[in-house]
């Protein structure tokens, strides 16, 4: 398993799906809201807006949902939530990249710093890690999808940058500013994606097992569990073999 990459084949994440569910959706109504009011409503006019709608609708997010969520942006009752990315090491050295949107930036930097000194990392400062990153969209297929090379041809007439492909899915990879264009080409050769949204790749990855892994995987679950953290994304490689003995 490798980078930020999805969870859903291990067995100790399978709990409390729904909690998940609507943990998730509220992280991505705060996401609208915020795209929202940084530009304008409309999703054609603002790219970051429509990254964030995609991803909800990749989510199976209701219509009113995502509506609502574009509406409170121009409301007096709209929380004001700040952006702020955190970067740190975990366990084995891997670097990690934490984005939050959040309403108190105490509170968050608390949790954010308390998860890593628990789960065997540290918090670094700004620019720590995300030189080894570049910032990219991404768009995720299940293995539904079809095949390598099936999506390797779509991604490639879509245009965009990259493509990984294992048993559990895809993961096409463009730029930020093509996004919206492949995404809507995958659409129509693929059907509807997973998740598209804006991402962090790494340069590099850093493969991780034993101890290592299992702190790793705690700290990723705190994190991604507090209501402030939108994503976390890492560098690592977790072999198979070392997610079947979590599990």
């Amino acid at each position: 398993m490798a980078g930020h990459s999805k969870f859903k084949n291990i067995m100790h994440r399978k709990g409390a799906q729904d909690k998940k569910r609507s943990a998730m959706f509220s992280k991505l109504s705060r996401e609208i809201t915020v795209a929202a009011k940084m530009g304008l409503p409309d999703p054609e006019m603002n790219a970051r807006l429509r990254a964030a709608v995609l991803a909800a609708k990749a989510q199976s997010m209701p219509k009113d949902n995502i509506q609502r969520s574009i509406d409170k942006a121009s409301g007096s009752d709209a929380e004001n939530y700040e952006e702020i990315r955190y970067e740190g090491f975990g366990p084995g050295g891997v670097a990690i990249i934490v984005e939050a949107l959040s309403d108190n930036r105490n509170r968050t930097a608390t949790n954010v710093r308390t998860a890593f000194s628990k789960n065997g990392g540290n918090l670094g400062a700004s620019g720590s890690v995300s030189h080894g990153f570049e910032r990219l969209g991404l768009i995720e297929y299940g293995a539904g999808a079809g095949d390598a090379d099936k999506v390797l041809e779509a991604a490639i007439e879509a245009g965009a940058e990259d493509v990984r492909s294992d048993e559990d899915g895809h993961e096409i990879w463009t730029s930020v500013d093509t996004l919206h264009e492949v995404a809507k080409s995958l659409e129509s050769a693929l059907g509807e994606a997973e998740a598209v949204k804006l991402g962090w790749k790494p340069g590099t990855e850093v493969e991780v097992r034993g101890d290592d892994a299992a702190n790793l995987m705690k700290l990723i679950d705190t994190l991604e569990e507090d209501d402030d953290v939108q994503t976390v994304w890492g560098n690592y490689d977790v072999p198979d073999e070392e997610l079947e003995k979590l599990a």
